[in-house]
């Protein structure tokens, strides 16, 4: 009995609560990475349509969603190998318990969940499991630490102007971007169709997938 007369949970029921809640948690991940990438399809295809009109200042803004989108899907990767490291560990503790009688600190597991708890998809679930994993004497006190100041604006920095050239060079086969000499002096010379810039239409598009994406990585 813990204090106030509350039970206290039986290790093995714990650790299978935790790796249970740990595999649903890497559903929904997977869930958001093939949401977000089917996003970026769109994206891709949009970008390739306003290279074709030479709309430039258009492909730049595209292209910087794509780099927020694929820094995403390796953020939530990531984070997903990360929680099936933490369920492997778990699993594992479950066959050192029958020896020591009792559930063991491990640094690899407070490594994982140190990290987990500053991925936003994750953020509550971990947090809650943190919290219980100290109770238990797997994780330090110390882990209270990592929920505060926690750096959720990664991906409002600016896209690196690299990464973006980079894109606009894969998208659009090399017609805008960044690509060696040889190649760039050999492309030829986009020019906006009439009325390309004043089509509101395509605007309007480029912003509602914006926002997709940016609900997506939220």
């Amino acid at each position: 009995m813990g204090l106030f007369g509350e039970k206290k949970k039986d290790p093995k029921d714990q650790v299978k609560e935790w790796t249970s809640k740990l595999r649903k948690e890497g559903y929904q991940l997977e869930r958001q990475i093939k949401n977000i990438q089917r996003e970026e399809e769109k994206v891709k295809r949009s970008l390739k349509e306003a290279a074709k009109k030479g709309d430039k200042a258009v492909c730049g803004v595209l292209a910087k969603e794509i780099v927020h989108s694929r820094k995403a899907v390796n953020r939530l990767h990531t984070a997903k190998a990360q929680m099936n490291s933490v369920s492997y560990s778990m699993k594992s503790q479950l066959a050192t318990m029958k020896v020591a009688g009792c559930l063991a600190s491990s640094g690899e597991v407070m490594k994982s969940m140190n990290a987990l708890v500053k991925i936003p998809e994750v953020m509550a679930t971990m947090q809650e499991m943190s919290k219980e994993m100290m109770k238990m004497g797997i994780i330090e006190e110390m882990m209270d630490d990592a929920f505060e100041g926690l750096d959720e604006g990664e991906d409002m920095e600016e896209a690196a102007q690299e990464e973006v050239d980079k894109i606009l060079f894969e998208v659009t086969a090399g017609k805008l971007g960044e690509a060696p000499d040889a190649v760039q002096d050999s492309l030829p010379v986009l020019e906006p169709e009439a009325g390309a810039t004043a089509d509101i239409s395509d605007e309007e598009d480029v912003e509602d997938m914006q926002a997709r994406l940016e609900a997506l990585r939220s």
